[in-house]
């Protein structure tokens, strides 16, 4: 299972850009080979990008969402994917956005780019994108309040980071001690 994590901190409030966050057809605006997100209810999502040299498709869940903190999403079909990205306050204009993704690169050249950073460059660059794009816009382009909480963790949210202070090969959607979202385990 491959991993990334990195953070970008945005020039406009907690709430402006967790709102933009939720706005996920708008994806193909500043995430890199994004070709389609389709919001399916307020859980599911389906997704159409290039990744390597093929289209993919693949449907994801939204398995705890919490205005002006995280949402944490695992997919549901296609390859294993899952991740968190959370928001915090550093001041009245100000937010750090932290994505953490993990991932299992399939055949050849999806490895090697994983070995060569390809996939850490293109968030970092989503993620600069994004900033560009919501600070540019000065506003979200639309927002959704809802929570959803988390039916794997005892009282419904997963407490801290889904990796604070725990092993390091551990990913986000892995199961650990109850405060993480399960991932359903892959037939072999």
């Amino acid at each position: 299972m491959a991993r990334v994590e990195k953070s970008i901190e945005v020039n406009v409030p907690v709430r402006t850009a967790y709102d933009q966050w939720t706005q996920f057809e708008t994806f193909p605006n500043f995430m890199e080979g994004v070709q389609e997100v389709r919001q399916l209810d307020d859980r599911r999502l389906h997704w159409k990008a290039k990744v390597g040299m093929k289209t993919e498709e693949w449907d994801a869940e939204i398995r705890e969402q919490v205005p002006d903190e995280k949402i944490i999403w695992q997919n549901t079909s296609g390859s294993t994917n899952a991740g968190m990205v959370k928001f915090q306050s550093l001041g009245p204009d100000l937010t750090r956005v932290h994505l953490e993704m993990s991932y299992d690169p399939e055949g050849f050249i999806e490895t090697v780019g994983d070995k060569l950073g390809f996939m850490s460059r293109r968030v970092e660059g989503d993620l600069e994108r994004f900033k560009d794009f919501i600070e540019s816009r000065g506003a979200e382009t639309g927002a959704w309040r809802g929570t959803h909480q988390n039916p794997s963790v005892p009282g419904g949210h997963t407490r801290g980071s889904l990796d604070a202070g725990e092993h390091d090969d551990a990913s986000p959607g892995d199961t650990d001690d109850g405060t993480r979202h399960e991932r359903p385990q892959r037939p072999f």
